[in-house]
């Protein structure tokens, strides 16, 4: 029993990007496998070396006696690049190539007390779709298999865990549940269409590995519970009366400043990588 204990507490003490790379690199090959995506791997090699490659040159540039160079940090780097293999498409690799320079290049260009506030992927992935036509994003990639949602669910519960930023999720999944079932209620739309938007793959991916991202988000739970119910709301409006099928990530990139007055408002420690390992 005891060595039980002694594995599920090291199991835990594992750092979470570990589980994150694991499970994002899972997604990848399975939607390749299972959903015939029309992913190029020439173009995932570009993208994993321009966000490795602008991680490097990021730290060197920045370094000084308090932020020693870690090789952990390319960890980032990479759930960067699996985030945008993911999530965003294009024809010629100087546009992942683009997306993901700038995913990287945010986090040391937009901070606040040493603090970014733009999610990577998601910066990488509005400004690919602003200064390119090359590039768009594939919302209903995953359909709406109710396994992926299980499994995603599943996945980033582990993480979540370890993180301890499931209130962002629960918020943001909540708030916009109910949102679209007062919205069902109104039209007198059967449920099967609720479950059909709820049960989204990429909803649930953005849900529980994108808006969780615990070095780019408010500090103090009561911000985080805040920020979410206000992405709810703008991705509610966004998809259901402007028809804008990537709502998420155009409500997560409008309302990224908003964490900087919220982290001045209640403070909170900050997020750190090496208190969780």
């Amino acid at each position: 029993m005891l060595e039980k204990a002694t594995s599920e507490s090291a199991i835990l003490q594992q750092d979470a990007r570990d589980f994150q790379i694991l499970f994002l690199s899972l997604f990848l090959i399975l939607g390749i496998a299972t959903r015939d995506w029309s992913a190029r791997p020439d173009l995932m090699l570009v993208t994993f070396v321009f966000c490795l490659a602008t991680q490097w040159l990021g730290v060197c540039l920045c370094r000084s006696s308090a932020s020693p160079w870690k090789w952990a940090s390319l960890k980032s780097a990479a759930i960067t690049a699996l985030s945008l293999c993911l999530l965003l498409r294009a024809s010629h690799w100087s546009t992942m190539a683009l997306a993901g320079f700038l995913a990287i290049a945010s986090k040391f260009i937009f901070q606040i007390r040493n603090k970014h506030f733009f999610n990577p992927a998601n910066f990488g992935i509005i400004s690919a779709l602003i200064l390119t036509h090359d590039a768009w994003v594939s919302p209903a990639q995953w359909g709406e298999d109710l396994w992926y949602a299980l499994l995603f669910a599943g996945a980033g519960g582990l993480v979540l865990q370890q993180v301890g930023r499931w209130d962002t999720t629960v918020a943001f999944l909540g708030s916009y549940a109910l949102l679209e079932a007062l919205r069902n209620i109104w039209l007198g739309w059967t449920w099967d269409v609720f479950l059909h938007r709820m049960t989204s793959g990429s909803l649930l991916l953005f849900a529980l590995f994108m808006i969780t991202d615990p070095r780019s988000i408010p500090n103090a739970r009561i911000s985080r519970l805040l920020w979410a119910f206000c992405i709810a709301l703008l991705t509610f409006i966004l998809r259901n009366y402007f028809f804008v099928s990537t709502a998420v990530f155009w409500a997560l990139f409008a309302l990224a400043p908003l964490i900087v007055l919220l982290d001045l408002l209640w403070h909170a420690p900050r997020f750190s990588w090496e208190e969780k390992i």
